[in-house]
């Protein structure tokens, strides 16, 4: 007997793209970090003693036991506070809808909880050289040796402490205000549509943009066409247009640099591609801009 099986598409409510850097510091009562800003997440849990963390929207002691995220571009510095702190920081990408609620968020990390970051550390430490107490970090080297699946418990770990703390805001609050199932999808189409505008002149690989939002190919491809009408291959076709058009009007490229530049296979593909969006060849575009 033939049995049909439905295979269900699962939902990812937090997903963790990048990881940025990992730090964990012990430092004397002199310490300071005069402050950044940076287009990913952090999030700072102080292990012992109290430091004074700043950023835009207010200056906050934290003791032990508390964690405090910092939102993408929002300039934040710390400081120790009477105190040798230990503290441990992890920065990372996630364009989740979800992550909204940690926006303006800090608490005491609930006991149940504080295992993910010994985790965390732990598996950080068996795949990465991390330098000690080294606050300009940019950059996370893998080891040689480094332990299997090391990278993925990270993501994993950071992803359900993530994910405890939003059932916590939910059970606390009582929010009404999560993300439905319309806005998170209308969220997912626009990050991939900024992906594809922001790498318009890159190569095209579908299970980067996977990667990038965390969901498969077969999913995003119909949500997709379900929400815009067209398909991510012809929207990605109408923005290199586009940007075609820009570099004919800066008039610095001949065509077959253009065509190169975009990624076309070669300047007669695209010459059909532009023809066919615009309805005129690249030469002909170009000289109705003479005319302007």
């Amino acid at each position: 007997m033939k049995v049909t099986y439905v295979k269900t598409q699962l939902q990812a409510l937090v997903n963790i793209s990048k990881i940025v850097t990992i730090h964990y510091y012990e430092f004397d009562r002199n310490f300071s970090f005069g402050g950044e800003s940076h287009d990913f997440w952090e999030m700072v849990y102080v292990d012992k003693g109290t430091v004074l963390v700043k950023s835009e929207r207010e200056e906050l002691v934290l003791g032990q036991g508390d964690v405090i995220f910092h939102k993408p571009n929002e300039f934040h510095a710390i400081r120790a506070y009477n105190s040798e702190p230990n503290f441990f920081v992890i920065s990372f990408v996630s364009h989740s809808p979800a992550m909204t609620f940690f926006k303006k968020y800090h608490t005491m990390l609930d006991q149940r909880l504080r295992p993910f970051i010994s985790a965390i550390i732990k598996e950080a430490e068996a795949t990465f050289t991390i330098p000690k107490n080294e606050p300009m970090l940019t950059q996370l080297v893998k080891k040689e040796n480094a332990i299997l699946g090391g990278e993925q418990f990270i993501k994993t770990y950071l992803e359900q402490l993530l994910i405890l703390l939003l059932r916590d805001i939910h059970n606390i609050s009582e929010l009404k205000v999560f993300p439905s199932k319309e806005s998170m999808e209308h969220h997912l189409i626009s990050c991939i549509q900024e992906y594809l505008e922001t790498n318009v002149e890159k190569e095209f690989k579908m299970a980067a943009v996977c990667a990038h939002v965390g969901y498969s190919k077969s999913y995003l491809y119909r949500l997709f066409h379900e929400q815009t009408g067209t398909t991510i291959a012809a929207y990605r076709t109408e923005l290199r247009v586009k940007r075609a058009k820009q570099l004919i009007r800066e008039n610095r490229l001949n065509f077959s640099q253009i065509s190169d530049r975009l990624s076309f296979d070669n300047p007669q593909y695209f010459s059909r591609v532009f023809k066919r969006v615009t309805g005129m060849s690249p030469s002909e575009f170009k000289e109705t801009l003479s005319l302007e």
